[in-house]
């Protein structure tokens, strides 16, 4: 009995506050300088109202300077009169991380192998620059390193003091004859699939 009085009172008390209007918003990573109406961008624009030629030009625009290609963790609310406020980020830290440690993609099993090692001077120069994002704002940099630490761990990359020049070129060679025989595994276990059908 008790339980209807409350879900009675929770509804009446839900009709008298003000309605909560979230005005609509896109977060997707946008490769720089390269905004264009092809999907899987053009589709994710007209999703939520925006004005895909505009939005286009003007990321495009504001992307100019930045290598074309990397890609860019973007944020964008749409307001009423269908105009837009785009916040551009830093590049992901995984993408620093593989361009730091030279690995084209990070470990398939990361608890089983290394996709490459970066130094805690990369990790303290990837933490710099992304303690600029809105995101890190009021975080201490100490935490953003942890964070970035734990994300080397997560993609199989190992962070170490220091890097010798010689050693890493030595495990990195290594590393491409592993990661070829893991592709030529893989097309491998995909041809017998297909076979099957």
């Amino acid at each position: 009995m008790a339980s209807k009085g409350v879900r009675k009172v929770a509804r009446a008390a839900k009709k008298l506050g003000p309605k909560v209007f979230h005005p609509p918003f896109l977060k997707t990573d946008i490769p720089a300088g390269q905004a264009a109406a092809a999907p899987p961008l053009g589709p994710q624009l007209g999703q939520v109202g925006i004005q895909i030629a505009p939005f286009c030009k003007d990321f495009n625009e504001r992307t100019k300077d930045i290598r074309p290609g990397i890609p860019l963790p973007t944020r964008v609310t749409v307001n009423p009169d269908r105009s837009f406020d785009i916040v551009i980020h830093q590049p992901p830290v995984s993408y620093f991380l593989k361009q730091a440690a030279g690995a084209r993609i990070g470990a398939r099993k990361p608890s089983h192998e290394i996709a490459g090692k970066v130094s805690l001077k990369h990790v303290y120069e990837i933490a710099q620059i992304k303690s600029q994002d809105p995101t890190f704002k009021f975080v201490s940099l100490e935490t953003v390193c942890r964070s970035i630490i734990g994300q080397a761990h997560s993609l199989g990359i190992e962070v170490v003091k220091k890097l010798e020049a010689d050693e890493y070129a030595q495990f990195l060679e290594e590393r491409k004859l592993e990661v070829e025989e893991q592709d030529q595994k893989l097309e491998e276990t995909r041809q017998s699939k297909m076979l099957r059908l």
